[in-house]
């Protein structure tokens, strides 16, 4: 089984930068789909970003177009989220999850790591 464990939150002021890492343990190569989605104060779980086991394909919610980048090291199982630009309303807190039953969605039944918290204030 896998374990996903979220790195790299913390508190910047707006226009600041994160970046933010996932890495897996349990494999020394994760075939896997990985997405980050965030959940802020009061609101439901929302996709962010994800990308392909081989960096081929990823994808991106609007909102953070431009801003953040999702890059992904195999060799490492470990997955980042490069955050600039950041705004106030990217507060919340960040999860990772690995397409697990390679679905194309992610639900309780993918990995899914416990969180970190990214603040960004005005």
């Amino acid at each position: 089984q896998v374990q996903l464990v979220e790195s790299g939150g913390g508190l910047v002021q707006a226009g600041g930068s994160l970046r933010l890492s996932c890495t897996a343990s349990g494999l020394t190569f994760n075939p896997y789909t990985m997405g980050w989605f965030r959940q802020a104060p009061g609101k439901e779980r929302e996709f962010v970003a994800h990308i392909t086991w081989n960096s081929a394909g990823t994808h991106y919610v609007d909102s953070v177009k431009g801003r953040f980048t999702i890059s992904r090291d195999n060799a490492k199982n470990t997955v980042y989220l490069q955050m600039n630009s950041l705004k106030p309303e990217d507060t919340a807190v960040y999860y990772c999850a690995a397409d697990k039953d390679y679905s194309g969605t992610y639900s309780p039944d993918d990995y899914w790591g416990r969180g970190t918290q990214v603040t960004v204030s005005s």
